[in-house]
């Protein structure tokens, strides 16, 4: 079975998105994503939202490449964050070709992430969107069973969970728990790889997930073992996923 591979932004954010798909075509990958907005005051933010003359050139050099985008980044829906605010990052997904959009829910009142969360993935379901969620492990929304209850509460069919290898280890989310979940709601995943242990402190926790991932088999996530738990999982079944009106 042939995969495909994106490239994801935080590889190398100080890139532009023209760069970005420039290397992506020149190393083979098939995809890029995309980070559209901003999550620290310290990183790039690219204005394919709101310039169009940037959403123009980045259109046409994928046009060029013949490289797609595949995932836009991301909607990160904390207490001060609601779901309409992040309608223009759904719209440029659209504009850009692509279906997936990622978010995160690092909100302590989990009626109102249930509720952002829902409203999202409604905004998202007539432009052909599916919203998957990521559970940063040191936020609120942090192990494969918050983000599992999530994705059961608001019962949509376009929400999904994305499964990056470093939270799912740094949260000792279970193998055997991913393993029973439905296949309709992951669409792709994030592979790294990193040590069995870290620094302690918040500084230590950022610094890895942002800037110092390692290359798959290079540590101990055990990346292979979480891919066959991907692989394994029970084929779409509408009885084991309860769908909203």
């Amino acid at each position: 079975m042939k995969h495909a591979y994106s490239l994801a932004h935080l590889t190398a954010m100080a890139l532009p998105p023209v760069d970005l798909i420039e290397v992506a075509a020149r190393t083979g990958y098939d995809y890029v994503g995309l980070r559209l907005s901003r999550v620290t005051d310290t990183e790039p933010l690219y204005p394919l939202i709101t310039s169009k003359t940037a959403m123009a050139a980045t259109k046409a050099k994928l046009a060029d490449t013949g490289v797609k985008v595949w995932d836009v980044e991301l909607a990160r829906m904390d207490p001060t964050h609601d779901a309409e605010s992040y309608i223009p990052m759904l719209e440029a997904t659209a504009e850009l070709g692509a279906h997936h959009v990622i978010c995160q829910l690092p909100d302590p009142d989990r009626e109102r992430a249930h509720e952002r969360f829902a409203k999202l993935c409604d905004y998202a379901k007539p432009l052909g969107i599916t919203i998957s969620l990521e559970f940063p492990w040191w936020t609120e929304t942090g192990n494969l069973e918050t983000a599992t209850t999530v994705l059961n509460t608001v019962r949509r069919n376009n929400a999904g969970m994305l499964i990056d290898m470093l939270h799912f280890y740094r949260s000792n989310s279970s193998h055997e728990a991913l393993k029973a979940l439905p296949r309709e709601w992951f669409h792709f995943a994030h592979v790294c790889d990193g040590p069995q242990h870290i620094a302690p402190g918040m500084e230590a926790i950022l610094h890895e997930a942002r800037s110092h991932r390692l290359f798959p088999g290079d540590g101990a996530f055990g990346v292979k073992d979480i891919l066959a738990c991907l692989r394994s999982l029970r084929p779409p079944c509408p009885a084991n996923r309860p769908q909203a009106p």
